[in-house]
């Protein structure tokens, strides 16, 4: 059974950090990825890396300030966030695929919940 599970989240001031965490079993993927939703909005991409580390995405609202990364050997990836901003509060998503996550998504977590105050 394949499993994606997030921790990590919570309630942090402006300008903290967070770091994420997604521990899938099961298989191992080609891409893992993090998306997240805000509330009243569509569930939108943050960042994906490729099993080599190879290939690394942003969204252009967290490029700097947000860095991810994966071990395989334990089958895990990480989302460290900095500078966080209220808008960066969502319901962040773990997500695993074949192929780039804007060709599909095969699984994703069930999220954690990030909330930045001002």
């Amino acid at each position: 059974q394949v499993q994606l599970v997030e921790s990590g989240g919570g309630l942090v001031q402006a300008g903290g950090s967070l770091r994420l965490s997604c521990a899938a079993s099961g298989r191992t993927f080609n891409y893992m990825s993090w998306f997240r939703q805000a509330p009243g909005k569509e569930r939108e991409f943050v960042a994906a890396i490729s099993w080599l580390h190879r290939t690394l995405d942003y969204a252009d609202s967290v490029k700097g300030r947000f860095t991810i990364s994966r071990d395989n050997a334990k089958n895990t990836a990480h989302l460290q966030m900095n500078s966080l901003k209220p808008e960066d509060t969502a319901v962040y998503y773990c997500a695993a695929g074949k192929g780039r996550p804007m060709n599909g998504i095969d699984y994703w977590g069930q999220g954690t919940q990030v909330t930045v105050s001002s």
